[in-house]
């Protein structure tokens, strides 16, 4: 445990953060420090990946490349996409949040917008697949006790089915956020934004 500089108390995010509904990990999330080997961004963009969702890797069940997603909550689930790697954090078995953006907090950080760059930036590879975030000494994820921030919902990007449910949350006008931009209108009312998943 340790502080920010204005004082708030942060914690390494344990297994209980990562036990809960998909869509309140993915937006809590949002404002925590991913931390790997020295490196830091704060997390500005995420996107839920929930149970009976067609744009899931894990909607047709556990498989060689997504075994990690079957894993206890805050497991690395790291995948490789047209030679890009991307990480998302598991929650519950088959559901995951995929880390999207995260803004530079270490001096010569390479530009960490957009899931691929995330992983580039922070050097995240596919050896750190089936990590704990949670455990592991070079991986960890910390969250100042009693963040709130203003959050903006809307469709997740660069998938081809479920294309419509607000499963999409950033920081509202965070310059790291990747395009599209979602607009600040979006801003979240309620604990569950309209149209996103509420099942465990």
């Amino acid at each position: 445990m340790g502080r920010f500089s204005d004082g708030a108390t942060v914690a390494r995010l344990d297994r209980a953060f990562f036990d809960r509904p998909t869509v309140a990990v993915a937006r809590d999330l949002l404002g925590a420090t991913l931390r790997v080997a020295g490196r830091a961004v704060r997390i500005v963009e995420t996107e839920a990946y929930v149970a009976d969702d067609p744009a899931s890797h894990a909607f047709r069940g556990p498989t060689a490349r997504n075994r990690s997603m079957f894993g206890p909550p805050g497991t690395l689930y790291v995948y490789r996409i047209h030679q890009v790697v991307c990480a998302n954090l598991v929650t519950h078995r088959g559901e995951a949040v995929l880390l999207r953006a995260g803004e530079p907090l270490s001096e010569d950080l390479e530009n960490p917008c957009g899931p691929g760059r995330l992983c580039r930036a922070l050097g995240i590879r596919l050896t750190d697949d089936g990590t704990s975030v949670v455990s592991d000494p070079r991986i960890r994820v910390e969250r100042p006790r009693g963040l709130r921030t203003p959050i903006v919902s809307g469709p997740r990007v660069g998938i081809r089915r479920a294309t419509r449910r607000r499963l999409r949350f950033a920081l509202v006008d965070n310059p790291w956020v990747s395009s599209p931009r979602l607009p600040a209108r979006a801003i979240r009312q309620s604990r569950f934004p309209r149209g996103a998943d509420r099942r465990p």
